[in-house]
């Protein structure tokens, strides 16, 4: 074979299993979320600690605070979205 026709062939070869990786785990890819029981208690009183720690389950509590706010305010989206569609917006 001649040598620039390798090279194209493993560049597409190449080409060809990193868009099908990448498809695969687009397709497959699910949001990360944290499911641990029992967490929130363990939260609640290591912000009552102080200090370093305190100060960072203080920021656990209000980023998931934060997620939550956002997550109704998505939804809310969703329903304006809804309506104005129907509107014919």
């Amino acid at each position: 074979m001649h040598p620039r026709r390798t090279g194209l062939t493993r560049a597409t070869l190449l080409a060809l299993v990193f868009a099908a990786g990448w498809l695969g785990g687009s397709v497959t890819q699910r949001p990360a979320t944290a499911q641990v029981p029992g967490m929130g208690d363990a939260m609640k009183a290591a912000e009552g600690q102080g200090g370093s720690l305190g100060a960072v389950a203080k920021l656990g509590s209000s980023i998931s605070d934060m997620q939550s706010n956002v997550e109704a305010l998505q939804k809310n989206l969703d329903t304006l979205k809804t309506v104005q569609k129907a509107l014919g917006g």
